[in-house]
């Protein structure tokens, strides 16, 4: 039954993939389609208050510079409502400020698509705070990295000098793709008994004779876009494991669709854009062995159970249940554990901290990797780089330039591609190790010993890779953590942000190369394979002796 519910899973979003990724295409094509008579005159009134009456084709440092300022008055406008939000409306529970390092670690969180939470939703935020700020961001931040893709898909497959206006871009990601998605989905959810509502927590005497307050609140119009943006931070502290965000078994299933659909679907849309659709089935093929690969790895650790359990007779034929939901169960809960890291969400219906450790790899891994299916935008960006390195890598066997979608691949955007391939491994081992230099690292650790090492190494992976699950068992809300983890969220961001950027925007001016018989083809079976061994081969290089250092280690101990 696990194995069934796994695939009608996967069925369902293979049936979804080519609709959303042609719906996609034409929303950003910026030829004339049917969604200009739907969404057209809402736009320009958009742009007529903002004052973008023309929108002029932007250069990549034009279209970077625009991303990033957008992204900081962002951050100013949400750090102010953090800091105040007591002196606010709609705060019918009297939740106090926030202080100053977690309001600075949230807003750099849910800015960067991280949504890393220091502090639990239902006592740390405002209603006001968790529309004006949460909210908000989780549409800002993905429609970010939606527009991100789209412009490195436009410099790699287009004949232009530019990467499109980042201003349209941002509109047309709002309004024609997230903001419809998530009121559908929001309605849905509501139908399911998922809660919205601005009314107060809700104070009931248990049949005990106890007082308990239950918390409420808008919290289905979060659930739908924190998925679909693959955003993830939850209302709740408890995330979608709570039984008001995540109720059944469906809307698990829901919650996995939607934050899969918009990165499976972006691969059709840069098959569209390429006129190739194989180039986006290649993509997709790739991501999905490697997800494939690390789902089998979650599902199977998790139903064979513990070892230290089984010596002791304690382990039922369940598999490992510690942590996790009895209305999900091990499949549905491996699913959505390879899911929301697949998708660098960050929502989890289970703790992390309680995997297997063989189980615990496969959140880990898909983070360090960053590349099976990723977040809204990112994870395509991400596994363009290694089609680009694999090319390259070909070239080089065969004494011959390489080329990628005709472009001849030269050692400036190679230098560019290096710079966003080591970043990412260096923000999350150097922070990792200095947190072991310190006690301020070290005694946030709460399992001693190679658990330990997976709970600081899961933290920072977590943050480099804009995920924002965690080790739960680690003790993060301090300045140390809070500070840290900003830091690794920002660079995690916005250094291959701009990195890529620059490599589409030096593309963009080449002119193609004409096709000959000498050229080595990207959409087949062959470099569809390729492309996974170059993925493999550098995460391993890269994370492996880590890996063996936490979860590795802690397998062989236990057994």
């Amino acid at each position: 039954m696990g194995v069934l519910q796994i695939a009608v899973v996967i069925l369902l979003l293979l049936l979804i993939v080519k609709p959303l990724g042609t719906y996609m295409y034409h929303v950003f094509s910026n030829q004339p389609n049917k969604t200009d008579k739907v969404f057209g005159g809402f736009e320009k009134l958009i742009y007529k208050i903002s004052g973008l009456t023309e929108r002029k084709a932007m250069t990549w440092k034009k279209y970077t510079i625009s991303l990033i300022l957008t992204n900081v008055v962002l951050v100013a406008v949400g750090y102010l409502i953090l800091r105040l939000q007591n002196y606010l409306p709609f705060n019918p529970n009297g939740i106090d400020n926030m202080e100053p390092t977690t309001a600075f670690n949230t807003i750099i969180s849910f800015m960067t698509n991280t949504n890393l939470q220091h502090y639990s939703g239902e006592t740390g935020l405002s209603y006001f705070g968790q529309m004006a700020v949460i909210i908000m961001m989780m549409f800002t931040s993905a429609v970010t990295g939606i527009v991100v893709a789209i412009a490195f898909i436009r410099g790699i497959t287009s004949k232009g000098k530019t990467l499109g206006n980042f201003f349209e871009d941002f509109v047309k990601g709002h309004t024609r793709l997230l903001l419809p998605m998530a009121v559908v989905v929001t309605l849905v959810l509501v139908g399911l008994k998922v809660p919205q509502t601005l009314d107060a927590n809700i104070t009931v005497t248990t049949v005990e004779g106890v007082k308990q307050t239950i918390a409420t609140g808008p919290v289905a119009s979060l659930v739908s876009i924190k998925h679909l943006g693959t955003n993830g931070g939850g209302f709740f502290g408890v995330n979608s494991s709570h039984p008001f965000e995540n109720p059944t078994p469906l809307t698990n299933v829901i919650e996995m669709l939607s934050m899969w659909c918009i990165p499976a679907s972006l691969t059709y849309t840069y098959g569209k854009f390429a006129r190739n659709r194989k180039q986006g089935w290649v993509i997709f093929g790739a991501m999905s062995v490697l997800f494939l690969l690390f789902l089998s790895l979650a599902y199977v650790s998790e139903s064979n159970g513990n070892p230290a359990l089984t010596k002791l007779g304690l382990n039922t034929e369940q598999g490992s249940m510690e942590g996790k939901e009895m209305r999900f169960g091990i499949a549905q809960s491996a699913l959505f554990t390879t899911v929301t890291t697949a998708a660098t969400t960050g929502t989890v219906n289970n703790m992390h901290d309680t995997l297997t450790p063989l189980g615990g790899i496969t959140p880990l891994a898909q983070m360090m990797l960053n590349v099976v299916f990723g977040g809204d935008g990112v994870g395509l960006v991400n596994m363009l780089m290694y089609a680009i390195i694999g090319v390259f890598i070909c070239g080089l066997m065969v004494g011959r330039t390489p080329e990628f979608l005709g472009r001849k691949i030269e050692p400036k955007e190679m230098k560019l591609i290096t710079v966003a391939l080591l970043a990412h491994p260096l923000i999350i081992l150097g922070p990792t190790a200095i947190a072991f230099l310190t006690d301020l690292g070290k005694g946030a650790i709460s399992n001693p010993g190679f658990h330990g090492i997976s709970q600081i190494l899961y933290e920072y992976t977590s943050s480099a890779a804009n995920n924002g699950s965690g080790f739960e068992g680690l003790a993060d809300g301090t300045t140390f953590w809070n500070v840290t983890t900003g830091l690794v969220m920002l660079f995690g961001r916005y250094i291959s942000i701009v990195a890529l950027l620059a490599v589409a925007g030096s593309l963009v001016k080449k002119q193609p190369v004409p096709e000959t018989i000498g050229t080595f083809r990207t959409d087949n079976t062959l470099f569809t394979g390729i492309l996974i061994g170059v993925v493999l081969i550098i995460g391993a290089l890269t994370f492996l002796p880590v890996i063996a250092l936490g979860p590795i280690a802690e397998y062989l101990s236990i057994r």
